[in-house]
């Protein structure tokens, strides 16, 4: 079932099917970098003025999230990896049967968020009033994460659907970015008034 592959091969199927460009040239793509880059911003000024250690490290690891999931919002890399898989899947004699490759990478996908989001939770145990909001909407951005990496035909329609004219999954993950940039305009609130 599964043959030899080299690297170079995989390449150049990889090559054929995907490209570097922007990923999302819209007003709603560039709205969620934005969004993004804003939520970068305000997680590093958290962690500046933060004086819990445990604080410190959740929004900085938060800051560096942001940073990366707006710069691959821009560079579409989701996709080079769905072409990787396509390709390997070919190459390889197996896809046919890829259904199964895929639900077993959307389980620990979700396994692996699920991991990250209770170690932030653990991470944050006797601040999660505090952090709360910024929990859920990182919760709200990796499932979304996850759905688009799977990229799923019948998932895509439906996340691709409008509400007033704007697509659910723009909806979707401007929510848990806009939980995140309240909460941490919440915590600089909060400190603010201690330095008074």
């Amino acid at each position: 079932m599964f043959q030899e592959v080299n690297l170079s091969t995989i390449a150049a199927c990889v090559g054929d099917q995907w490209s570097p460009q922007i990923g999302d040239p819209t007003a709603a793509g560039w709205v969620t970098v934005a969004a993004y880059a804003v939520c970068a911003l305000l997680s590093f000024m958290t962690v500046m003025r933060g004086q819990d250690s445990r604080e410190r490290i959740f929004w900085g690891l938060v800051a560096l999230a942001m940073l990366t999931l707006g710069v691959n919002k821009q560079l579409d890399l989701q996709s080079m990896l769905t072409a990787a898989g396509r390709c390997m899947s070919q190459l390889q004699g197996w896809y046919e049967k890829r259904r199964v490759f895929q639900l077993e990478f959307i389980i620990a996908l979700l396994m692996f968020a699920s991991l990250l989001l209770t170690l932030a939770v653990w991470l944050m145990r006797g601040h999660l009033r505090r952090n709360g909001l910024a929990l859920l909407g990182l919760a709200f951005v990796a499932a979304f994460v996850a759905v688009r990496a799977v990229g799923f035909h019948h998932v895509d329609l439906l996340i691709g659907s409008r509400f007033l004219d704007i697509r659910y999954n723009v909806l979707f993950e401007l929510s848990g970015l806009v939980l995140i940039a309240a909460n941490a305009i919440i915590l600089a609130a909060i400190f603010s008034r201690r330095v008074r």
